[in-house]
C-alpha cells in the first residue's frame, strides 16, 4: 500500500509541476521538489504510524518527479543535440549508481528508520547546490525575461572561458536570434492542447502507451525478485549490474541508430524475455534469473530514452507540460503491476502474459513516432507539424536549423553553443 501510494504522489506531482514549471520555470520546480523531498524523506524515518508514514511517502513521490523532470528538460533545453544523449545516459548512470549503493547499505543498515534518514540527508546538501544551476535560457526568452537571460549566458560563456565574446552579447542579439520562440510565447498551451491539436494528439497517445509499458513491465520485474530463488541483495546488485552495459549500448544506439528504433526496439524485446518467462519450468532458476536481468535491462534502456525522446519531440512552448502527462502513465503501470499480480492465484501464467503482451503493444506504438536525431528542438506546434512520419532521418543537421539553436556570442566568431 505505501508504495502504491507513493507512485500515486508521482504520478499527481507529474501533472501538478509539469504545468507550473511551464508557468514558474524549471529551477524553482527543481529547488523546491529538492527541498520538498529532502524533508518529507526525513519525516518518513519518524513516522509514528502507518498513514502518518504514506502521507510522507506521497510527498516523497510527488518531489522525486519534480526533479527528474525539471533535470531532463535543463539538459535537454541546454545542450545540443549532439550531447543530449550522452548527458541523458550519463544521469541514467548515476540512477544505476544508486542502485548499487542501495543494497549495501540496506545490508550495513538493517534497522529501517536508519536507512531511510541516511538516503535523505544528502538531499539537502542537492537542496543547496541547485541554487547554483542556471534557469533555461529558452524559457526565460519565452516569458519575457530577456535581460536576464543575457546576464546568464554572460556568466556561461565566463565560465567557458569566453568572458570578452559573452560581454560583446547585446539583448538586441540575443531577440534577434530568438525572435520566432518570442512570437510563439503569445500563444498559451494548456494540458487540454495535449488532446486538442491533432499532431498532439497523436503523438501523447503513442508516448502514454510507451511510458505505461515501460512502468508496468518494470515494476512486475522488480516486484517478482523472490521468485528468482536468489538472495534479494545479491540480485538488487545483479539488477543494477545491467544497466551498466545496457545504457552503453543505449547511448550507442540514440546516437548513431536514432531515438525510434531504439525505444521500440527496447520494448519488443523486453515483452519478448517476459513472455519467454512463461515457458521455463520452475526449476530452472538461472535461466529464469538470466531472462528477468536481461528484461529489466531493456526497460532500464526504455526509461533513458522516454526522457531523452520525449522532452525532443514536445515543443518549448508545451515540452514540460507534454512530458508529466507522458511521465504519468508509468506511474499509473507502476501501480496497476501490483494488481496484474493478483490473477496468478487463478492461473500462475497470466501476469507474464500481461506484462508482456503490454510491452509487445508499447513497442509497437513506438514505431509510429518520429524520429528526432539530428533535428532542432522543436519550439512551436507548426514546428512540429512539419516533421514526416515517412520523412528520412537527417544524415546532418541543415546548417541553418543549428544557427536557430545557437545564440552568437561574437557578430562574427564562434557561438557558446559550439563552444
Amino acid at each position: 500500500m505505501a508504495q502504491s501510494v507513493f507512485m500515486a504522489g508521482i504520478l499527481i506531482g507529474g501533472l501538478v509541476l509539469g504545468d507550473l514549471s511551464d508557468r514558474f520555470g524549471r529551477r524553482p520546480i527543481l529547488t523546491s521538489s529538492y527541498l520538498l523531498l529532502a524533508a518529507s524523506s526525513s519525516g518518513a524515518a519518524f513516522s509514528p504510524t502507518l498513514p502518518v508514514y504514506m502521507v510522507f511517502r506521497f510527498l516523497c513521490g510527488f518531489g522525486i518527479s519534480g526533479i527528474t523532470l525539471s533535470t531532463i528538460i535543463l539538459i535537454v533545453e541546454w545542450l545540443p543535440t549532439r550531447m543530449r544523449a550522452l548527458m541523458t545516459t550519463a544521469v541514467g548512470y548515476c540512477y544505476t549508481i544508486g542502485q548499487f549503493l542501495l543494497p549495501g547499505l540496506a545490508y550495513a543498515i538493517p534497522q529501517w528508520r536508519w536507512l531511510q534518514l541516511t538516503v535523505s540527508i544528502p538531499f539537502f546538501i542537492f537542496f543547496l547546490s541547485s541554487w547554483w544551476t542556471p534557469e533555461s535560457i529558452r524559457w526565460l526568452v519565452l516569458s519575457g525575461k530577456s535581460s536576464k537571460a543575457l546576464k546568464i549566458l554572460r556568466r556561461v560563456a565566463a565560465f567557458n572561458g569566453k568572458k570578452e565574446e559573452g560581454q560583446r552579447l547585446s539583448l538586441e542579439e540575443l531577440k534577434l536570434n530568438l525572435q520566432k520562440e518570442i512570437s510563439s510565447a503569445k500563444a498559451k498551451y494548456t494540458a487540454a492542447d495535449l488532446f486538442r491539436i491533432p499532431v498532439l494528439r497523436r503523438m501523447t497517445f503513442c508516448l502514454s502507451l510507451a511510458w505505461f509499458a515501460t512502468g508496468f513491465a518494470y515494476y512486475s520485474l522488480a516486484m517478482g525478485v523472490e521468485e528468482f530463488g536468489v538472495n534479494i541483495y545479491l540480485l538488487q546488485i545483479i539488477f543494477g549490474g545491467v544497466d551498466v552495459p545496457a545504457k552503453f549500448i543505449t547511448i550507442l544506439s540514440l546516437s548513431y541508430m536514432g531515438r525510434h528504433t531504439t525505444e521500440a526496439a527496447a520494448l519488443l524485446l523486453a515483452g519478448g524475455a517476459i513472455l519467454t518467462l512463461t515457458f521455463v519450468p520452475s526449476d530452472m532458476q538461472t535461466l529464469k534469473t538470466a531472462l528477468a536481468v536481461f528484461g529489466k535491462g531493456c526497460l532500464s534502456s526504455s526509461f533513458s530514452c522516454l526522457f531523452l525522446y520525449t522532452s525532443e519531440l514536445y515543443p518549448t512552448v508545451i515540452r514540460q507540460t507534454g512530458m508529466g502527462a507522458s511521465n504519468m502513465w508509468t506511474r499509473v503501470g507502476s501501480m496497476l503491476a501490483p494488481l496484474v499480480k493478483i490473477t496468478g492465484e487463478v492461473q500462475p501464467i497470466i501476469p507474464n502474459v500481461i506484462y508482456g503482451t503490454i510491452a509487445l503493444l508499447g513497442g509497437s506504438a513506438a514505431l509510429f513516432l518520429p524520429e528526432t536525431l539530428n533535428r532542432p528542438l522543436p519550439e512551436t506546434i507548426k514546428d512540429l507539424e512539419k516533421w514526416s512520419l515517412w520523412a528520412k532521418k537527417p544524415k546532418q543537421e541543415p546548417e541553418a536549423e543549428k544557427a536557430s539553436q545557437v545564440i552568437p556570442l561574437q557578430p562574427y566568431g564562434p557561438g557558446l553553443g559550439s563552444s
